[in-house]
């Protein structure tokens, strides 16, 4: 089947990857996927954001609940692979008498139909790279194995992700773990790689290269005798009185003699390849990374998210496998790393989440990056756009409901999700508009349903003096009542006192805004804009282009 035509912009997808990737992605019409998706057994998959002073919030808003839980629909999901038959039905079945119905195999039986499906949307020439730990990673190289084919594997990686731990001291009796593990797969033979090198270890350069030729170069005479004594074909022959098993044939090794490459040191000695430093690449980077840090608290591209990949690790794996004008797809975009490096690299991108709060983190990730006009290249499909949508959404899962309207204003949400947690709160926004350094907030109280009062906006009254917070915001479907806006009229001002650049200003205390008025941009959250400092989430850094190729610092002096 010839590759499909792929969509004039970038997609950034709300929904179930399995869905989506079902009703929205042509056959091969993708270059490069990665995926890291969520797993940790008995455990829900959280989002924790930066606190207002940049710290790790101790507070989670819980992104997938039970998600690979063994129960009625994941057996579902397993019987359906299995009917399917062929090589996947045949790992399932064998994984089932192994596993038995533990959520191991839930984990695999929701994962098998979405890799069927990713490798259905990959292009032949195509790459895949499946993010996990050692905990389920045998489970899927299985799995994989049965989707794309065992001669389709090409490397199990290793990254180190963090240094060693000092489990020993809870009474650990195990290694320290302290890697993860990425399967590369791809469709066929004719897959794209370009291989990664890293700069040559100086002690190396120093050991290995310390001939200079008339002109300063500096060089090392290396080896042309071939490996194995002949034990994989090479060639047998005499050359320069010298009778050996040669890596190059007798043409070629005598076009590098007449080239000035081949140098025999004396008569009778085994001659040898004149090898420059200045045409050394590097290294090639094999398949256990040690140089690619993970992100710590300090990380100017740390976002707060808990399972944030590094750029430069999704750098590596998209020039290596793609290039330019290619489509990256990533089925489980979370933060959006995989996005966001792929927008860089000028790389054209699919991303499919299933919550709410991780594509309004893509989007503000995207626009602090690149600015508000980086949304004319791309498209949200699954969001609502109008108010019958969000009234859709509400009814069917009041919290992603929620995360969405609060996502409209760039705020995040609360701690708590269940019953009464959340105090009166349903989101929050941070901002600073002094020399200060003290953080000032804004609350945020968002109802999905149709009947309102004024004792609502009393309510956000009280909380707002309970909090000591400068600014409420309620949301609503439902146009407020006069004896609303009356109170929220009488709740007063709050007067910034502006900063380096940032104007004082009054803001209404009590803010009163409906979808429409967010969908329309009819109205917005009235507070202190130009240089004062929103700190609500940790803030991507600007992207620059990358950088034109320049040779590595060894090697600086000789272009």
């Amino acid at each position: 089947m010839a590759p499909q035509q792929i969509p004039a912009l970038n997609q950034l997808f709300y929904g179930d990857n399995l869905a989506v990737l079902r009703d929205h992605i042509a056959d091969q019409s993708v270059d490069l996927i990665y995926l890291d998706p969520p797993f940790n057994s008995r455990q829900d998959y959280n989002v924790l954001f930066a606190e207002k002073d940049g710290a790790r919030s101790a507070s989670q808003i819980t992104a997938f609940k039970d998600t690979w839980e063994w129960n009625e629909e994941s057996s579902l999901a397993y019987e359906q692979v299995v009917e399917a038959g062929g090589r996947v039905a045949e790992a399932m079945r064998a994984f089932r008498t192994l596993l038995g119905g533990t959520d191991m195999l839930a984990y695999l039986a929701m994962m098998a139909p979405r890799l069927v499906e990713l490798r259905r949307v990959l292009k032949e020439s195509g790459s895949i790279y499946l993010h996990c730990d050692p905990t389920a990673s045998h489970y899927l190289k299985l799995l994989m194995d049965g989707v794309f084919g065992a001669r389709c594997f090409k490397n199990e990686l290793i990254w180190k992700r963090t240094t060693a731990k000092n489990d020993y001291i809870q009474g650990a009796t195990n290694w320290g773990r302290i890697h993860d593990v990425i399967l590369y797969y791809t469709k066929s033979d004719t897959q794209e790689f370009h291989q990664p090198f890293a700069p040559l270890d100086e002690s190396y350069i120093q050991s290995h290269y310390k001939l200079r030729d008339a002109q300063g170069r500096a060089y090392q005479l290396d080896n042309l005798t071939a490996p194995g004594a002949g034990m994989r074909g090479h060639p047998t022959y005499e050359f320069l009185g010298v009778t050996r098993y040669w890596r190059y044939n007798k043409e070629k090794m005598q076009k590098l003699y007449e080239e000035g490459r081949i140098i025999q040191p004396r008569p009778g000695a085994v001659p040898r390849y004149l090898r420059y430093l200045d045409e050394m690449k590097g290294t090639a980077i094999g398949d256990t990374w040690t140089d690619i840090f993970p992100i710590n608290s300090q990380a100017q591209e740390r976002l707060g998210y808990p399972t944030q990949k590094p750029e430069a690790l999704l750098e590596r794996i998209i020039k290596a496998s793609s290039n330019e004008g290619d489509v990256v797809l990533d089925p489980f975009c979370g933060c959006g790393t995989t996005i966001q490096v792929a927008q860089r690299l000028n790389r054209r991108w699919i991303g499919i989440d299933i919550t709410h709060l991780a594509i309004g983190l893509i989007k503000t990730r995207l626009d602090d990056a690149y600015g508000p006009a980086i949304r004319s290249t791309y498209e949200v499909i699954g969001e609502p756009t109008d108010v019958a949508g969000a009234a859709q959404l509400a009814e069917e899962n009041k919290y992603q409901f929620q995360y969405w309207a609060l996502g409209l204003c760039g705020a995040r949400p609360t701690e708590g999700i269940k019953k009464g947690a959340d105090r009166g709160i349903d989101g929050r926004l941070y901002f600073h508009d002094d020399l200060t350094g003290d953080s000032k907030q804004i609350i945020f109280s968002v109802k999905g349903g149709h009947n309102i009062g004024v004792s609502e906006v009393r309510d956000l009254i009280g909380v707002l003096q309970r909090e000591r917070a400068e600014i409420g915001v309620y949301i609503s479907f439902e146009e407020p009542t006069k004896p609303m806006l009356r109170e929220a009229a009488e709740a007063g001002f709050y007067t910034s006192p502006g900063s380096s650049g940032a104007e004082g200003g009054k803001y209404p205390r009590i803010q009163l805004l409906t979808i429409r008025d967010l969908l329309e941009g009819t109205k917005s959250v009235q507070r202190p804009l130009l240089h004062a400092r929103d700190t609500t989430f940790r803030k991507a850094p600007p992207s620059r282009p990358p950088p034109p190729p320049h040779p590595p610092p060894h090697l600086q002096d000789a272009y």
